[in-house]
C-alpha cells in the first residue's frame, strides 16, 4: 500500500493505540522505567528505551529484569513500573499533537476502537481525563484471553468489535510493536512519527509526523466527513 493509495482510500472504521498515539505518554513510561530501575537499586542498560517501547508492561519487566541479571525481580519490577506510570499519567495527562481533532471528527462518521497494550484502567483514564473517552466505541486491552502486541489479537479483537472486516479498518500506531500487530491483523496502518530507514519503513502504510500533519487532515476532512 502506497502513500498515494491510502490518501484516496476512505475507511470504515478507525481503531487506535494509545501510549504515544492519542496520549503523550511515552515520557512517562520512560520516567516510570528509569524510577523503577533506581527502585531496585540498578541502572538501565543502554539503548533499553527503543526495546522497550511498545512493549506490554509486564514484559517490559520481564526485559528490565533480565538483561540487568535479576530475574527474579521481574514481577515486582513490572508491578512498580505500572504503578509509577499510572501516577505520573493521573498528574499530567496530555494528548498528542491533532488527536483530539482527528478523534472527534471521525466519531461523528466511523465506529472507532482503541487497541492498547496498558491495562484497561489506564486506558480508560487517561482518554477520560482528556475527555475523548466517549468518541470511542470500544475499548481493547491485553488480558487473560487476548495475547500483547505484537500478537495480532488485540487489533483483531477491535475490528471484529467494530463490524467491519480487517482490511476495511486504519489502525494508528506510532511503535513498531503495534505496527506489526495491526499488520498481522490485516489492517491498513498509519505510522505516526519519523519514517524509519530500511525495511522497518514498510511496517507503515503511510507515516506522518502527527496527527495535525496538514495532507492528513485534508484526507480525514475528505474521506472521513467534516
Amino acid at each position: 500500500m502506497t502513500a498515494r493509495n491510502i490518501l484516496a482510500w476512505s475507511p470504515s472504521a478507525i481503531v487506535f493505540d494509545c501510549d504515544g498515539t492519542l496520549m503523550d505518554t511515552e515520557r512517562h513510561w520512560q520516567e516510570a522505567r528509569n524510577a523503577t530501575f533506581r527502585v531496585f537499586g540498578l541502572k538501565p542498560p543502554a539503548g533499553f528505551a527503543d526495546r522497550a517501547h511498545g512493549m506490554h508492561y509486564t514484559e517490559c519487566g520481564a526485559l528490565m529484569a533480565d538483561e540487568t541479571g535479576k530475574p527474579d525481580l521481574a514481577g515486582d519490577m513490572a508491578a512498580t513500573l505500572l504503578t509509577t506510570f499510572t501516577a505520573l499519567v493521573d498528574e499530567d495527562p496530555v494528548t498528542m499533537p491533532g488527536a483530539a481533532a482527528l478523534v472527534r471528527l471521525a466519531a461523528r462518521h466511523l465506529p472507532l476502537a482503541v487497541a492498547s497494550n496498558c491495562p484497561r484502567a489506564t486506558v480508560e483514564s487517561c482518554l477520560d481525563r482528556a475527555g475523548l473517552l466517549d468518541a470511542f466505541s470500544h475499548v481493547v486491552v491485553a488480558g487473560e484471553d487476548v495475547r500483547p502486541k505484537p500478537e495480532p489479537d488485540v487489533y483483531s479483537a477491535a475490528v471484529g468489535l467494530c463490524g467491519v472486516p480487517p482490511e476495511e479498518a486504519l489502525a494508528v500506531e506510532d511503535s513498531l510493536t503495534g505496527m506489526e500487530s495491526a499488520r498481522r491483523a490485516g489492517l491498513r496502518v498509519l505510522g505516526l512519527g519519523p519514517c524509519p530507514p530500511g525495511p522497518q519503513a514498510e511496517q507503515a502504510d503511510l507515516w506522518v509526523e502527527s496527527l495535525a500533519d496538514r495532507e492528513l487532515v485534508r484526507w480525514a476532512r475528505s474521506r472521513i466527513g467534516e
